[in-house]
């Protein structure tokens, strides 16, 4: 690792100008901060983290509709983290405190284990491309989802359309990529590398996008070779739009961005949560749900500030008393500082 290190400040010394790189995988942002990666980049060299933990991203307007449905009576399953997010009507785990009938799960299949028992059960359905399929699967099995499911890649091109934050290169995201595989990124103009999650991954990943930098190339690149194929996971792929078509997705930070959300298919509505229940979401008002407050999750995930650039975090903000989706998520740049940053 001594060695990579060495070259990375080698050509970091050669660019001479300040790099801007960001990984945007929360598992990338975990790993780079249990590693004390950002720590050993030269001072030219600069890691900010992006839109890459799935309960960060669901809406506000998301998280308030299903803790109405749980509050209704309907039962409600969806995977941990998501429990803790507070919204204008509180979290899951309030929600269930106030008698709701809601489950965290593990997986896909613990959920339909629950349905046999609770026929009515909803499935809170989040995620990239990574847990869609699996949501896919489900729904095939008769599952009702209310799906917040995203595709990865917009965000990535919004970022680079909105131009807020100066962006040299991205770290893309190694779960992602294994199901989408490598061609989809060539049409973004800008250096990439698919990265793995050990120290040397990123490192070497970081070396990449540096070469790639200093040599005035705009490619994708794959250091992830041993999960990540050229093609990806066709079969997976196929069943995210056997079930889903392309929307409009909303995320918390961005807003609406186009052609990035995963509906269901009319062929599946009647597992459809958002059709099943629409009278009970129609009586929701949602006007709270964009109200603002101090809490700079949305920034965090635009790469625009860091964790601490936050007034609340470490204050008022903490892992047990979280006031964002950034702090409540393992995922979340947040938490990840909160629970390595000194």
């Amino acid at each position: 690792m001594k060695n990579i290190i060495e070259k990375i400040n080698k050509i970091a010394e050669k660019i001479k100008k300040d790099v801007y790189i960001m990984e945007v995988c929360g598992t990338h942002t975990e790993a780079v901060a249990r590693y004390g990666l950002r720590e050993l980049m030269p001072k030219n060299v600069k890691l900010t983290t992006g839109p890459g933990c799935p309960v960060c991203v669901t809406s506000q307007e998301d998280i308030d509709a299903i803790v109405n449905l749980a509050l209704s009576g309907i039962p409600v399953a969806t995977y941990g983290d998501m429990m803790r997010v507070p919204g204008y009507y509180g979290s899951l785990d309030q929600a269930r405190e106030k008698g709701a009938l809601i489950f965290a799960v593990y997986s896909i299949d613990e959920a339909l284990t629950i349905q046999k028992k609770y026929p009515n059960l909803v499935f809170f359905g989040l995620g990239f491309e990574t847990t869609a399929p699996m949501t896919a699967y489900a729904i095939k099995k008769g599952l009702t989802v209310y799906s917040t499911h995203k595709l990865f890649l917009p965000a990535m091109q919004a970022l680079l359309k909105i131009g807020e934050l100066k962006i040299d290169g991205f770290l893309c995201p190694g779960h992602v990529s294994t199901i989408i595989g490598i061609e989809p990124y060539k049409s973004m103009k800008v250096s990439q590398v698919i990265s793995g999650f050990t120290a040397e991954d990123i490192l070497v990943s970081v070396y990449m996008l540096l070469k790639q930098i200093f040599d005035n190339k705009k490619i994708v690149e794959n250091e992830y070779l041993r999960s990540v194929k050229k093609e990806g996971n066709p079969k997976a792929y196929q069943e995210i739009f056997d079930v889903f078509d392309i929307a409009n997705g909303n995320w918390r930070g961005f807003g609406i961005i186009p052609q990035s959300g995963l509906e269901i298919k009319n062929k599946y509505k009647k597992f459809n949560a958002k059709i099943k229940y629409k009278k009970i979401l129609d009586q929701v008002d949602f006007s709270f749900s964009r109200k603002l407050t101090s809490c700079k999750c949305g920034e965090i995930i635009r790469g625009l500030k860091s964790p601490q650039e936050c007034s609340l975090f470490k204050k008022v903000c903490t892992s047990e008393n979280p006031i964002g989706p950034c702090m409540v998520s393992s995922e979340g740049a947040c938490n990840v500082f909160f629970r390595y940053m000194k």
